[in-house]
């Protein structure tokens, strides 16, 4: 196990969760994210919600970072009014997961978004979301497929670069990308399905799609090389 890097994953935290005899609330996280990290080569450390201020601390000690996918973030975040079909607020992920991402870039560490993790980057770069979009959750609770296509060169298109089925559960999107932000992959309806930036010195990466619902490992794979 030794040399494998640290790689932090953002966590749920809920109200109600059960297990065994009990039901309480619950720092969690669904088991495809650790699973996914560790099929890359990784070592898994779940960072459930802290106080923002102590962000630079953890990010201190991690190799790497995922922002985990989850509930819509709150539209005041970016500055909207909530659309009746966005999701009840999630305040405590929303605002230590932004600390995690400020201090990620801050420190150079390679960054991974999924999903929401993906909005929330895009958030914290001063972009905005589309709360609602029609045909990238077909069934509730049941994830879909569809294809995404590269941007020719760019990161993302290095990784993969042919067009590949996706696993995706989704309602809301990109709208105005945050700052220094490129797009890198795309739905066929033109939904922008990955971005990164686009720079030397730094990894960075959100993808729309879920890779932990999948087999293809190549997204995590390369987070776990930049991390090491």
């Amino acid at each position: 196990m030794a040399g494998r890097p640290l790689i932090g994953v953002s966590t749920y935290l809920e109200t109600g969760a059960r297990w065994g005899v009990w039901e309480l609330e619950a720092a969690l996280l669904p088991a495809g994210y650790p699973r996914l990290v560790q099929r890359a080569g990784g070592l898994a450390a779940m960072l459930p919600p802290d106080a923002p201020e102590q962000a630079a601390a953890i990010v201190a000690r991690l190799d790497g970072l995922v922002i985990a996918g989850g509930p819509d973030v709150e539209p005041v975040r970016y500055g909207a009014e909530p659309d009746p079909r966005t999701g009840p607020p999630a305040r405590a992920r929303d605002t230590w997961e932004l600390a995690l991402i400020e201090a990620a870039l801050a420190a150079r560490l390679p960054l991974l978004g999924i999903c929401r993790g993906m909005q929330l980057l895009n958030v914290a770069l001063g972009g905005t979301l589309v709360q609602h979009i029609e045909g990238h959750a077909e069934v509730v609770g049941v994830f879909g497929r569809h294809p995404v296509k590269p941007v020719p060169g760019t990161r993302y298109a290095e990784i993969a670069p042919e067009e590949t089925s996706v696993p995706t559960y989704h309602h809301q999107a990109l709208d105005r990308l945050g700052t220094g932000l490129m797009p890198s992959a795309y739905a066929p309806d033109g939904t922008v399905e990955a971005v990164e930036v686009p720079t030397a010195d730094r990894w960075v990466l959100g993808v729309q799609w879920h890779p932990e619902m999948g087999d293809d490992l190549r997204v995590m794979q390369a987070l776990v090389r930049a991390a090491s």
